[in-house]
Formats: structure tokens, C-alpha cells, sequence
């Protein structure tokens, strides 16, 4: 039987190792002290609530111990945790809470107003609040552990393909969708990546990304604990803080997103930060630009880069630390059981060294989105093959290097330009703080890029500077037609571009042309 609840599994395991150790508290929980904590809350989910199997409740918190108690009481119990953004407005809240037809809210104390007003636009029968603020009479968190009676805990009997958690995507190109991750999703997820990636029981990771995103809770926390290490959980992502820690609690292996690392590297204290704890660094979430990785290796760490998506599981590729050198800028092969193709817009494979659309069929494979057939249709093949929409080449010997996004991608007089290449050659101006690179039409090639970039405070430049160092670097077709500066990039929660506000801002700035 294939479930979820790969805590309570290596509780039986490892009861005495140390699990979890929570930054703003100082708190240090063992295996069976996290695990009876994750029993307790299926309890309150159960006894006290009256949810049952398939019953949908959602979180609304920041990180916390509570976080990781219910995203494995829905593991005991087979009710779905629906994860919320603490950064979406009572309005868009209220979509996801519709959509996934909520039975009950448990929320942060800090959220009450907004939980007062997501109730404004949409009905939900139960509320828990896991602090002192509670919203119109709702049930406290604390209280309602403290009834339940001291009984041997019965855990409730889930298949792989019943479904765990629903992750609403971020809705950068149009509503959010719920992805469909089921138990045998989640439990494959940290099996094949603590194997595949040589994760160990020594292994000591901080976990500062918000556990609301699949990447918080699938890229290192899931996989650590499935291997019986240790996991070290902050509120928040704090550059200082970060690397204290890594430094006081000796980890051994991190994780982040492009924009994270830039804003570790530059914070003042990276240069004087003990990193001889750490066997290697990762990025995922999106392209890596080398010139991070450069700067990392010249303090003598390892550091690679991932590959994932939401709907099929955040981690699907893997290198060893060698790799990570002599393959700069790859993702790497393919995990275990996982089947990877490129293939073109007839459905073709690509030959080696040229540009397709990435293709993955495994068991890390999400069932696709919530009440959206249309959807996942369009997403998922006959084969079982899911069409993540990210292009990729493969070389010779069988690694994966990500070009940029198929919607990203602009054909310039006939000729395919990929954004991530030009963003990373733009990056690497010294005055060039953040860059990113977005197609609009053309009146004479088809389309051409326009180049919004953030300067470096204190520095300056203008365009035809900025065009000569890229001309330097890059062929004249792939130069952007124009360049805007810009005080910062949108970015979604996970540090994500929002390419479509840059678009849309621009043209509209140009009358639409």
C-alpha cells in the first residue's frame, strides 16, 4: 500500500532522531514527538471537525510547526489539504475556496481580517484559527487539541490514487487550477529524490520557502524526512538568518530558487558565512543563471541545478556533485522511473542538441486538475505523458538543459529566440541587477524582444550600452529591439517572473501596438 505519510513511516524508523527544529522558537521535535503532533491534528480533523475522506480543508498560515502537523494529518486521515498563498486577496482566496469546495479553514492568527473577508464572498462552514485572533466566533486550534481524548490512533486506510493535497498553480496566465497530487504522488516524490540524490539520515536542510508552494513541501521536506534526516523550518526567508543557520545547525544541503540565491550572495554576510557544513546547493523554480553558479563554486560549494513542476512533482532530475561542474547549467538526467522526450509541435521526437518541448511520464505525475477535464486533457497525453511547456535540449550524453518556457519563446524573422539565454547574458553586466525578456509583435520580424531591467542602485546605464555588452555576447537576431528600466520585476510568491504584466504594460504604454 503506497500512502502519504512518510512521517509516520519513518517514525517506526528512526522515533529518537531529530526531525524537526523550528528557527523562531528554538523548538526541536524527534520523530515520534512530530508524528504524534501530525495524530493529534487527524484527530481534530476527524473527532472534533467531523471531516472524512475526500472532505477538502484549507491552510492559511505562514510556516510553521501546525503546517507540517496537517499536511500529515491529511496523510492519517485521506482528507485533502488545500494549501492557500498568504500573499492572494480575499477575492482571489475566495476562487480557490469555491473551486475546492471547501469544508473548513485553519488559518493563522494573523489572517483573521482576511479570513473575515474571503467569508464576505464565499461560504465556509468551518474555521479554526491557530493562534489567540479568531474570525467571528471560529474555533481555536489549541483548545480543540486539548478536548480530545487520550486514545490509540487509527490511521484511515488510503490508496495511492486518492488524493493528498490539491496545489493551486499561481495563475500567472489565467485562473489558478488545482493539481491533483495524490498519496502515491507525494510518497514517490521523497522516495526517488532522498535515493537519486544520495540524501542520508546526516543530512541537515533549512527549509525557507513557503510551505504553501509544492516546492516547499516537496523538494527537500518531504524527500529529508523520507530518508530520516533532519529538517530545519524558518517563518520566512531572511538572508541573515539563513545563513546563520545553516552555520549553527551545520546543514548539509540547501535549497532555493534563482532569486533567493542572488539575494543570498549579495547580502553582506555571505562572504564570512561558515558553508563547510554543506556537501552541495540547489536551485529549482527556474532558469539558473551561470553566473550564480560561478559565484558560488568560487566559494568552493558544490552547487547544482533542478528541475520540477507542480504537476509532476518537484524534483525529476539529478547529477552527481562532478556533474554539477562539468555540466554547468543543466538539470541533469532523468530520476528513476521517470520517461523524459522532447518533441516538436507535430508530437515528434527532437533529434540530439536541438530544441523541444519536455515530456514526462512517471509515477511523480500528478492525475492532473481539480473539475477541469479541458484542462488536464490538454496537459496530460493518451500515453500518460505530461506536456509541461517548458522547451529543452538534450546532449550526447543524455542531460537535460532547460531553454526557457514554449510560451516564452518568440520567433523572430522565422528564427526561434529563447528568453532565459538572453536574460542570463544580461545578467551578467555589472551594473544589471535583475533582467527579464518577453516577446511582443513586430511589424517587420513577426516579434522581438523587449528587455525590462532593473539597475543595480548607485549604478547607471543606459540602453545602447547595455545593447553594445549584449552584442558582444550575443547574435544581432536575438538582441532585444528595446530595453526598459524598471525599479523591480513582478514576481510571483516563488520568484517567478510575471511576464505577462511586463507584456501587457508595454504595449498598452505603446497604444497597443
Amino acid at each position: 500500500m503506497i500512502h502519504a505519510d512518510v512521517l509516520g513511516e519513518r517514525a517506526r524508523l528512526s522515533p529518537g532522531k531529530t526531525a524537526l527544529v523550528f528557527v523562531p522558537t528554538g523548538e526541536r521535535f524527534t520523530y515520534r514527538q512530530l508524528n504524534r503532533r501530525a495524530e493529534r491534528a487527524a484527530e481534530l480533523l476527524t473527532l472534533r471537525l467531523g471531516l472524512s475522506k475526500g472532505d477538502r480543508v484549507g491552510l492559511l498560515a505562514h510556516n510553521r510547526v501546525e503546517y507540517v502537523d496537517l499536511f500529515f494529518a491529511a496523510a492519517k486521515t485521506g482528507v485533502i489539504l488545500v494549501p492557500l498563498g498568504t500573499r492572494l486577496t480575499p477575492h482571489e482566496l475566495a476562487f480557490i475556496a469555491g473551486d475546492a469546495g471547501l469544508a473548513a479553514l485553519v488559518y493563522g492568527g494573523e489572517f483573521a481580517e482576511t479570513v473575515a473577508a474571503l467569508r464576505a464572498e464565499s461560504a465556509i462552514p468551518l474555521g479554526i484559527a491557530l493562534d489567540a485572533a479568531a474570525a467571528g466566533g471560529d474555533l481555536r486550534w489549541r483548545d480543540e487539541i486539548a478536548a480530545l481524548p487520550e486514545t490509540p490512533f487509527e490511521r484511515t486506510r488510503c490508496e495511492g490514487e486518492d488524493l493528498h493535497a490539491l496545489l493551486y498553480t499561481s495563475g500567472t496566465t489565467g485562473k489558478p487550477k488545482g493539481v491533483m497530487v495524490p498519496h502515491r504522488m507525494t510518497a514517490w516524490n521523497g522516495w526517488n529524490t532522498a535515493v537519486c540524490w544520495g540524501l542520508v539520515e546526516s543530512d541537515v536542510s533549512p527549509v525557507f520557502t513557503p510551505l504553501y508552494h509544492a516546492g516547499g513541501l516537496g523538494a527537500f521536506f518531504v524527500p529529508i524526512l523520507a530518508a530520516g534526516g533532519t529538517i530545519v523550518l524558518h517563518a520566512g526567508f531572511d538572508p541573515a538568518e539563513v545563513w546563520a543557520t545553516v552555520a549553527a545547525e551545520r546543514c548539509t544541503v540547501v535549497l532555493g530558487v534563482p532569486t533567493i540565491w542572488k539575494m543570498l550572495l549579495e547580502h553582506p554576510s555571505f562572504e564570512s558565512a561558515d558553508l563547510s557544513s554543506v556537501r552541495w546547493l540547489i536551485s529549482g523554480g527556474a532558469p539558473l543563471p551561470l553566473y550564480l553558479i560561478d559565484a558560488y563554486q568560487k566559494r568552493g560549494i558544490a552547487f547544482k541545478q533542478g528541475y520540477g513542476l507542480t504537476e509532476v512533482g518537484v524534483n525529476c532530475f539529478a547529477m552527481s556533485v562532478e556533474e554539477s561542474v562539468a555540466k554547468k547549467g543543466s538539470i541533469g538526467r532523468p530520476l528513476m522511473m521517470t520517461e523524459a522526450r522532447l518533441i516538436d509541435e507535430a508530437g515528434r521526437e527532437v533529434p540530439t542538441g536541438e530544441v523541444g518541448e519536455l515530456c514526462l511520464r512517471g509515477p511523480h505525475v500528478s492525475k492532473g486538475y481539480w473539475r477541469s477535464r479541458a484542462a488536464t486533457a490538454s496537459a496530460l497525453d493518451d500515453d500518460g505523458f505530461f506536456h509541461t511547456g517548458d522547451l529543452a535540449r538534450k546532449d550526447a550524453d543524455g542531460f537535460f538543459t532547460i531553454a526557457g518556457r514554449r510560451k516564452d519563446m518568440l520567433i523572430s524573422g522565422g528564427v526561434n529566440v529563447y528568453p532565459a539565454e538572453i536574460e542570463g547574458e544580461l545578467l551578467l553586466h555589472p551594473a544589471v541587477q535583475d533582467a527579464a525578456v518577453v516577446g511582443v509583435p513586430d511589424a517587420t520580424w513577426g516579434e522581438a524582444g523587449v528587455a525590462f531591467v532593473v539597475v543595480r542602485p548607485g549604478e547607471t546605464l543606459t540602453r545602447e550600452a547595455l545593447l553594445a555588452f549584449a552584442g558582444t555576447r550575443l547574435a544581432r537576431y536575438k538582441l532585444p529591439k528595446d530595453v526598459v528600466f524598471v525599479e523591480a520585476l513582478p514576481r510571483t510568491a516563488y520568484g517567478k517572473v510575471v511576464k505577462g504584466e511586463l507584456r501587457d504594460a508595454y504595449l498598452a504604454a505603446k497604444g497597443g501596438a
